[in-house]
């Protein structure tokens, strides 16, 4: 039935709990796993208040998320250590929702199992947040975990 699973991670205690719900089903269905984090860039247009920075002040947030980033992968990779079958990690900047779903039909997911809530913020809650564009836009099974 469910041959690639994507898992999403952005190092919540969520996101945790769903990676390993992704590895046991995985393990029932004998199928590979995608692992998947991605960064959303700051832009001057994404800080509030109309603040700008300077460019060397973005490069320096942008890098240190993608550092973050590649810490949650690192986890992730010890996590899944003993999995039996392929474990693809991809880490991608951008739109979260909007990279997700393209890399799931990308790697021909079969679907998607994430964590309810992870650490986006106040736009999060105002705006829906990355699960529910998921759910809502996913052609493919997606398993929420609480």
């Amino acid at each position: 039935m469910f041959k690639k699973i994507m898992a999403p991670i952005d190092g919540s205690e969520i996101a945790w709990r769903a990676l390993e719900q992704a590895g046991a089903l995985g393990e029932k269905f004998g199928a590979d796993l995608v692992v998947v984090t991605v960064v959303e860039p700051y832009t001057n247009n994404l800080i509030p208040l109309a603040t700008t920075w300077n460019s060397a002040t973005l490069y320096q947030v942008n890098s240190a998320l993608e550092s973050a980033a590649q810490k949650i992968m690192e986890k992730a990779k010890k996590k899944l250590a003993s999995y039996p079958g392929k474990v693809l990690y991809i880490l991608e900047a951008g739109h979260p929702a909007e990279r997700i779903l393209h890399l799931a039909r990308a790697e021909e997911c079969n679907a998607i199992v994430m964590g309810n809530r992870g650490l986006g913020g106040v736009a999060d809650l105002l705006l829906g947040g990355v699960s529910s564009s998921i759910v809502q836009h996913a052609k493919i099974p997606v398993l929420i975990v609480r």
